[in-house]
């Protein structure tokens, strides 16, 4: 199953009560391990999580923390990015040319990098004051 796939199927089971708008999220590890998130809402709107988020928290919780890829898909007009928080979220376990690729589930896609995405990010580096 692609990684894209992986996104597609997912996507059915996001909870999106309020908006409607389902989002599924797949990485690649770079041993080759697949996670898959949804974003989940709830009544009070900025509380809830992005199927990213989920994605990344998955990944992590198995002790991984490296990214080679990551797929996301929703049913929109136009191949979804990834929002600002998620975007930091993704550069902070991928390097500046990991692919990310975002698809309508239409089958339009658009692949960009992390760095791409993410120009100018704000990383580690930036509290180091030595």
């Amino acid at each position: 199953m692609s990684l894209l796939d992986a996104a597609r199927a997912v996507r059915e089971n996001a909870y999106a009560p309020y908006s409607n708008f389902k989002v599924g999220a797949a990485l690649r590890t770079a041993d080759g391990t697949v996670f898959t998130g949804i974003n989940v809402e709830n009544v009070a709107y900025p509380e809830g999580t992005c199927a990213e988020a989920g994605a990344i928290a998955a990944m992590c919780a198995t002790g991984a923390r490296e990214i080679a890829e990551v797929a996301v898909i929703a049913d929109a007009p136009a191949p979804v990015p990834p929002c600002g928080g998620c975007r930091q979220k993704i550069a902070e376990f991928a390097g500046p040319d990991v692919v990310v690729t975002m698809a309508t589930t239409d089958g339009a896609t658009l692949q960009m990098t992390v760095a791409d995405l993410l120009p100018g990010r704000f990383d580690a580096s930036h509290m180091d004051r030595t």
